[in-house]
Order: structure tokens, then C-alpha cells, then sequence
């Protein structure tokens, strides 16, 4: 019986170790964002993009609430705890595209920054991030009209 648990073990740490790496999909639907502008009397225009990973509540997943996960990962052996460590960099690195491609699809969809913009402060950890920008041009009369001042 503990030769077939070992090969059991082995054959998971394997699959694991070997597993292709994360891709940017695997948030797709998995995070909240949020954009907020603001329009200065000089007609300079900054912007606070912000997001984070969903809960089970905001994604409406019961039973996985942060205390179900303390006992799941409590209940995980050594090793998976360590290959899922191993992963979390490149998830971070993945969370760090994601950010980035959620913010550049919100200044498409809503063309806030028509010409580009400057990102003035970057703060980005495991399942939050938020960065600031200002654009490159200045508001117009249909920029303060759609946004407010």
C-alpha cells in the first residue's frame, strides 16, 4: 500500500513540477477593477486604476472564504506547499501583465487618455495592485463634460 502512495505522490509532484507555466487568462474573471479620473482646473488628467483578485463572495463561490483556504492550505503536505510557492512568482509576474492589460483595455474602452499617459506610481503585490497615471493631453470641453472636473 505505501509503494502505491509513493507512486501516487511522485506521479503529482511530476505533473506539478512539469506543468506549463500560468497564462494570463487563468484571471479572467477572477479579478475587480476599478478607474477613477480627475480632471485639475488646468486641464491636467490623472487617473487611479486599481485591481484585485475576487473573492468567493464577489465571484458568488461559497464556501471559500479566506478561513476555508488557512484550513485547506494546513491540510496540504510540504511539497505542494513548496511547488505552490515556486509558483507564485510567476503568478506574480502574470498578476503584473494582467494589471497592465486591464488598464490599457479600460483607457480603450473609455478614451481617457487619448494620447498616451505617464504612470506616476506603481504599487502591485499578490492579489492587489494599483497604479497612477496622468495622460499625455489635456482635457477638452467633452473630456470635463463625460469625466467632471
Amino acid at each position: 500500500m505505501s509503494k502505491i502512495s509513493l507512486i501516487i505522490c511522485s506521479i503529482i509532484l511530476l505533473s506539478a513540477c512539469s506543468a506549463s507555466e500560468p497564462d494570463p487568462m487563468e484571471f479572467v474573471g477572477q479579478f475587480r477593477d476599478a478607474f477613477s479620473t480627475q480632471i485639475k482646473g488646468n486641464g491636467i488628467k490623472l487617473f487611479v486604476y486599481k485591481a484585485k483578485l475576487a473573492t468567493a463572495l464577489d465571484r458568488s463561490i461559497p464556501g471559500d472564504a479566506p478561513q476555508d483556504r488557512i484550513m485547506r492550505r494546513s491540510k496540504q503536505d510540504i511539497q505542494s506547499y513548496q511547488i505552490e510557492q515556486r509558483n507564485a512568482e510567476n503568478r506574480l509576474e502574470l498578476w503584473h501583465q494582467q494589471i497592465d492589460l486591464g488598464l490599457k483595455k479600460t483607457i480603450e474602452m473609455n478614451g481617457y487618455c487619448k494620447a498616451g499617459f505617464i504612470e506616476l506610481s506603481r504599487y502591485v503585490e499578490t492579489e492587489r495592485g494599483e497604479i497612477r497615471g496622468e495622460c499625455n493631453d489635456g482635457a477638452t470641453a467633452e473630456d470635463i463634460k463625460k469625466f467632471g472636473v
